[in-house]
């Protein structure tokens, strides 16, 4: 796809005919949705009328798309990889967040160190799923005990009361946390380090 603004400019006036057609607008229904008169849409569409961010914006929110989707650009594909997110400490193990974006349930790479000790039994709202990467997870859940080592995952009731504790060696895993699970393991058990 070309990048260069002159034909890009060229498209934009057959690509807002295509919308509203595509929508089953006519041209007086999109002139009630924008403020924009029916004479100067008909001269967009035909290329008649140069676009300007001033009537690009008004029809883009008419139709519920971006300004890229109305010029045809080709979208930018910003770096996925998530990097520098601080890891939050829970006493003397981590999380380091996988994501940036408020997406639900959040996904935390954890470390837990040796000899870690499972504590008080912790209960909330929700579902909690973890997934051993390396090392012994032992996880604690009601009056059971349930060993996780590496490729082992598990899934439980949150209103369940719960733990982990490991061996002689240190754990790494992932594990997804809903609202009050995040809320419960992580912002109450520690700060960010």
């Amino acid at each position: 796809m070309t990048t260069d603004p002159s034909a890009l400019l060229a498209r934009v006036g057959p690509r807002l005919a295509e919308l509203r057609r595509e929508r089953d607008l006519t041209l007086a229904a999109l002139s009630r949705s924008t403020g924009i008169s029916t004479s100067t849409l008909s001269r967009l569409e035909s290329g008649q009328r140069k676009a300007t961010l001033e009537l690009l914006l008004p029809i883009a929110r008419a139709h519920g798309v971006g300004l890229d989707d109305l010029v045809g650009a080709e979208p930018t594909v910003p770096d996925p990889r998530v990097r520098g997110l601080e890891p939050i400490k829970m006493g003397r193990a981590a999380a380091y967040p996988l994501t940036r974006g408020p997406v639900q349930p959040r996904p935390y790479r954890l470390v837990y160190p040796p000899g870690l000790e499972c504590g008080e039994l912790r209960t909330h709202e929700g579902y909690e799923w973890v997934y051993v990467i390396s090392g012994r997870l032992t996880l604690l859940l009601g009056d059971k005990e349930v060993v996780l080592g590496s490729g082992e995952a598990a899934e439980f009731d949150c209103h369940v009361p719960h733990g982990f504790a490991t061996g002689d060696q240190p754990v790494e895993a992932l594990s997804l946390f809903g609202k009050q699970g995040e809320r419960i393991h992580l912002r109450a058990s520690g700060r960010r380090s």
